[in-house]
């Protein structure tokens, strides 16, 4: 291997790793077109070495935000049982549907959820709450970029379970990662702040991930030496992620994230439309 593959694949992994921990996205619609179209690796081999990275991204960070209390596990692992059996159903139902109509309505949803995240990242911040947590819930951490301890409740659960099943058939069948729906689901429909979302989307993922990444390393498909270089790559991209996380305000990260939910929803309506 080339030392300008080398440094593509440590690039690769640290940008990666830096979304993973900021925003809670898993990378793979990144890592697995570079890894087919300029490494030459079988689809099977490129998907093997993406879990792979997004395993590191989370326990890379799961730490640290479990630590800062940013991590919801217990509304990640009610979630995720939603998403999975979501992603089985859509498994087979995949040849009864039109890929076209889904990923039209799929696009919809996340310019929806972009226009969304985008008018609350604009909104004045909340006047800081010193009273006791809001009913429902005694959630809480402290932000590290205001000081501020942010006391929160989980709303809408059954809404939100309702909506990841859909998400997990949806993300299944178009293939794209389960964080660019998961983070607008937590922080919109259950009212979780996005720093907390996108730390329990991190934590979910890593689940997901380490689930299906078994099953390729018993086959065999997981190219090592690569995928070594990728996760050097998320290790470094993920320590700077995080101090990225502890000094930038909530309201910029939703912005930020609006974005990257635009440009998702546009390129999935692009492929619709060339169906």
């Amino acid at each position: 291997m080339t030392l300008t593959a080398l440094s593509l694949l440590a690039a690769l992994g640290a940008a990666v790793g830096l979304l993973g921990s900021v925003f809670g996205l898993g990378g793979g619609i990144f890592i697995v077109p570079v890894l087919v179209l300029y490494f030459k690796l079988p689809i099977h081999s490129a998907i093997a070495a993406s879990l792979v990275t997004i395993i590191a991204t989370s326990s890379a960070v799961a730490s640290v935000n479990v630590e800062r209390g940013l991590a919801n596990m217990r509304l990640g692992l009610s979630l995720e049982v939603s998403t999975a059996a979501g992603a089985v159903a859509g498994a087979f139902t995949a040849g009864a549907l039109s890929p076209k109509i889904l990923q039209f309505c799929f696009s919809l949803l996340l310019f929806f959820a972009a226009a969304a995240m985008f008018r609350k990242g604009i909104a004045k911040p909340a006047p800081e709450s010193s009273g006791e947590p809001p009913p429902g819930g005694d959630y809480e951490y402290t932000d590290p970029a205001t000081g501020r301890v942010c006391r929160y409740a989980v709303k809408n659960l059954p809404a939100a379970s309702a909506v990841s099943v859909f998400a997990g058939a949806v993300s299944g069948l178009l293939g794209v990662g389960g964080g660019i729906i998961k983070v607008p689901l937590m922080h919109l429909v259950c009212g979780i702040p996005i720093k907390a979302a996108a730390a329990t989307s991190n934590f979910m993922l890593g689940v997901t991930a380490a689930t299906s990444a078994v099953v390729y390393f018993r086959k065999g498909l997981v190219p090592l030496e690569l995928t070594a270089v990728l996760v050097l790559g998320v290790l470094a991209g993920s320590a700077a992620g995080m101090r990225i996380l502890a000094k930038t305000s909530s309201n910029r990260l939703q912005l930020v994230f609006s974005l990257i939910a635009f440009l998702m929803a546009a390129k999935i309506l692009s492929a619709a439309w060339d169906l």
